[in-house]
Formats: structure tokens, sequence, C-alpha cells
């Protein structure tokens, strides 16, 4: 019989079909496992509701449960959004060290336009904090580019959701 111990460790492999330097359990996309006998059921929360990797993502967890001998029921959470906060220490780091720049931490409102242009946030490549916002729409809605005056390089910045 499968445990959800077993499951976890299962889901550890499973890379975002978009940023595959990181874990679905990583990005904190999956809220819950719980077995019952030989039923797995998983709580899933993509990062919107839109995203066009829902699927792949769905089917890749009902792969991984299906080969460890359990029957996957995977729910798709849609009354919880998910937030940026949910990335875990290991994912903030895997990003950066993709040229990523992690989101910030959550403050007690939604980030502000004027959060997004100052120097608060800091380039992977150098580690300055003179970077600026070229776009706020970056190639996915929790994403915006900005450029690293000290380096020169542009970079994607997750935005805190």
């Amino acid at each position: 019989m499968v445990t959800a111990e077993q499951v976890w460790e299962a889901f550890e492999e499973i890379p975002d079909p978009e940023i595959p330097v990181i874990s679905l359990v990583e990005l904190g996309v999956i809220r819950d496992v719980t077995v019952d006998g030989d039923r797995v059921h998983v709580a899933f929360t993509p990062t919107f509701l839109g995203c066009p990797a829902l699927e792949v993502m769905k089917r890749a967890l009902e792969e991984k449960v299906s080969a460890l001998g359990g029957d996957p029921d995977v729910e798709v959470v849609s009354d919880d959004a998910w937030s940026t906060d949910r990335i875990s220490a290991a994912g903030h780091e895997k990003l950066r060290a993709a040229g990523f720049a992690p989101p910030a931490p959550r403050a007690a409102g939604p980030t502000t336009l004027v959060e997004l242009r100052s120097k608060a946030f800091r380039c992977p490549y150098c580690g300055s904090t003179e970077t600026t916002l070229e776009n706020i729409f970056g190639p996915t809605p929790c994403r915006s580019i900005r450029f690293c005056e000290s380096c020169r390089q542009p970079f994607e910045q997750f935005k805190t959701i």
C-alpha cells in the first residue's frame, strides 16, 4: 500500500512545465495528499485557473500516483487562490540560480505599481538592486520583465501574488 510520504517524495520529481528547474512541490501548488486504501486524493491549486499547463500538471500527478500503485483522485481546488508565499525556500533558490528573481513576501495588501518600479528588486545574476521595470507584462501573468543597470542583463521578476 502506498503512503502519503511516498506520494510527496514522488511529487518532488515532477517539474513545473513552464519552469522545469522547480518542482510542483517547491512551487507550492500541491495542497494536500491523503491516502485511503488504494485511493490517493490530491488537492491541487494551480498558479492561476487559466493556466495552460493545468491538464499537463494534473496528468503528471495522476501518473506518479499510478506508478506507485495507487488509484489517483486529483482535485483542482478553485475556491482558494495560490500565492507566491507558497513557493518553498528551496524553490526560491532554484529560481534565482536559473536567472529568475523570486517574489518578495506578501505585504498586508497587494503589490502596487509603485512597488514594482522601486529599486527593491535584486538582480538574480549580480545581486544589484539597480534594476528597472521594463514591462509589467511578462510571459505569464505572475511575472514581469526587469533590467539590471549594473550587469546589463534582462530578467524575469516573479510578481508577489
